[in-house]
Order: C-alpha cells, then sequence, then structure tokens
C-alpha cells in the first residue's frame, strides 16, 4: 500500500506523465506533487483543479440514477473521475475514498501525443483503492 509520495511517483511512471498531484478538494491545498505544472506551479494547479473538483463533487447530477448504477455512498463524490482535455494534454481527476471524510483526489496531467488516457484512468483507480493516508 503507496503512501502519497509512492503514489505520485507511481502516477509519474505512466506513458506520457507530465505531473501529479494529490489534492484536498475543500481547501484546494496540495497534499503533494511531482513532475511539473500546467501553470508553473503546483500550488496554483492544485487550487485550480480543485475548483473543479468541489463543483463535481457538490454537483447532484441524475447520471447516477435510472441506468441501473448504485446510489453513491453517503459522504462520496457522485462522480469516480473527471476527464478534461486540452489541446495538448489531458486532465484526469480521481475521487479518493478514505475512512474520514473523502475530501481528496488525485490529479494526473498526461502529455496528448504520449499519453494513454484508458491506462492513466485504470492505475489511477488502483492508486486510489491502495493509498494510504495518515
Amino acid at each position: 500500500m503507496p503512501g502519497i509520495d509512492e503514489c505520485l511517483q507511481e502516477a509519474m511512471s505512466l506513458p506520457g506523465a507530465r505531473g501529479a498531484w494529490l489534492v484536498d478538494w475543500t481547501s484546494g491545498l496540495a497534499l503533494g506533487s511531482a513532475g511539473e505544472s500546467p501553470v508553473g506551479d503546483h500550488e496554483t494547479t492544485a487550487a485550480e483543479s480543485a475548483e473543479l473538483a468541489r463543483a463535481a463533487a457538490e454537483f447532484e447530477s441524475p447520471a447516477g440514477t435510472g441506468d441501473g448504477a448504485l446510489p453513491p455512498e453517503a459522504g462520496a463524490p457522485p462522480v469516480e473521475d473527471l476527464i478534461v482535455s486540452t489541446r495538448v494534454g489531458y486532465h484526469v481527476i480521481r475521487f479518493v475514498e478514505t475512512d474520514f471524510d473523502s475530501s481528496v483526489f488525485l490529479h494526473l496531467w498526461l502529455d496528448r501525443s504520449t499519453g494513454n488516457l484508458a491506462l492513466a484512468r485504470i492505475r489511477l483507480g488502483d492508486l486510489a483503492e491502495r493509498l494510504v493516508l495518515g
């Protein structure tokens, strides 16, 4: 079970990885970071992605109903992950369920030409399940 630093290093080993963060979406603070930042500053990247994650986590979406899916667990965000695509890259935000308040997420920035979006989603899901916070 990896800690924060090991988790971020494992995320950075993915093809096309440019940067990785573990962020508290309530405060916008980076709990850890690795690699580059698309804006040149890891804290700014964390704060900006936290705004997006907070909006998604607090959105009461009908997408989780009517398709046979189970409703989200109490306290868990209604979405598993977010993908934002830009002209030069992908940003994958994966919510991490924790024993306390589940207000953290992994953010991976991938180069569009060398990254593998499907692999990144699978690996971030695995990392989110194995991550040990404490």
